[in-house]
């Protein structure tokens, strides 16, 4: 038996939550709906005009990571965290959470630990303006091959994708995992950063993954080919699994050229953040258990709709008896 189910390797980011609405999102330039990254000067200008502020560790992956060990998964991150009181928070966190930080604080340098700060609209919709600090240096030199190789499932997060030395740590973390008989597989992050790194994302996803999770615009982002059916092919050609999810519309998964569709009950979210993140914590704890797609992807609508019911992107509710009011267990 491996040590770890599930390691994930991505960015170690404070998230700072603060409910806003359009006015104040246009007054301060603030582009609605996505993550942009910003530069230490506007952090510091975002972060002083938030009100009522909420702190909470995030990152996608490690969002995903909270999720599993809710469910009762062993899991590890591997992380990149400054030697200061956000860093030790953050580390604190996710050991509270079931998940090993196999990473030490850094204590050279003076970039910060990274943190994002997260406007969540009326309509549940966030803006995510996120200030990497020292998560945008973690590269190979991070990845303890004993961990990644000490996984049944590896989780890479694609926003790492925009150095070079994060497309290596990726790389080091897969080919660890998979040459000890593991899975590897990315949760595509953005499709802005397919737009910047398409080929490598395809390169990376047809040569090193079993795996790839994303929703429809990410999905669409790698081949543009302009019809979403298209699309999921044309993915599942390199990829043995190929997970999409629609919003409202459910989720489609293909797994060895077969198409399985999962319907969802479409809600107004109290706040959209961790949405993706915790959908992917229910389907890799199914993959991880070996349940059908349809019941993994089940799994994975019931984390996303506990997630959406609140703020914050980890879940609070015992997932595992979501599991069973659902029959999942």
């Amino acid at each position: 038996m491996k040590k770890y189910q599930v390691v994930g390797i991505g960015n170690a980011i404070v998230d700072v939550l603060s409910r806003a609405d359009d006015s104040f999102l246009e007054h301060m330039s603030i582009e609605k709906g996505i993550m942009q990254l910003v530069e230490k000067d506007r952090a510091e200008l975002l972060y002083a005009a938030m009100d009522d502020r909420v702190q909470a560790p995030g990152g996608s992956v490690a969002n995903t990571l909270a999720g599993l060990g809710n469910l009762g998964l062993r899991t590890a991150f591997i992380g990149r965290v400054h030697d200061d009181a956000l860093g030790h928070f953050y580390a604190a966190s996710m050991a509270k959470d079931g998940t090993d930080f196999v990473n030490p604080p850094v204590t050279t340098g003076d970039l910060p630990t990274s943190r994002s700060m997260i406007f969540v609209s009326p309509d549940g919709e966030r803006s995510m303006n996120t200030y990497l600090g020292i998560s945008a240096e973690l590269g190979p030199d991070d990845v303890d091959e004993a961990v990644a190789g000490d996984a049944e499932l590896v989780f890479l997060e694609g926003y790492l994708f925009d150095k070079d030395k994060g497309k290596e740590a990726f790389i080091r973390t897969a080919r660890a995992c998979r040459r000890n008989g593991g899975k590897a597989g990315i949760a595509i992050s953005d499709p802005f950063c397919v737009e910047r790194h398409r080929d490598d994302f395809l390169t990376l996803i047809e040569n090193e993954l079993d795996y790839v999770i994303g929703n429809e615009a990410e999905i669409r982002s790698l081949y543009q080919m302009g019809d979403l059916d298209a699309d999921l092919a044309a993915v599942a050609a390199i990829c043995p699994l190929v997970v999409c999810t629609r919003s409202g519309d459910g989720v489609s998964i293909l797994r060895d050229g077969v198409r399985t569709d999962v319907s969802v009950t479409t809600v107004i979210p109290v706040d959209a953040t961790g949405a993706g993140d915790q959908f992917a914590a229910g389907f890799l704890y199914g993959l991880a258990k070996g349940s059908d797609m349809k019941t993994a992807g089940r799994m994975g609508c019931v984390c996303a709709g506990e997630v959406i019911g609140h703020m914050g992107p980890r879940p609070e509710a015992n997932l595992t008896a979501l599991f069973r009011d659902a029959g999942l267990l």
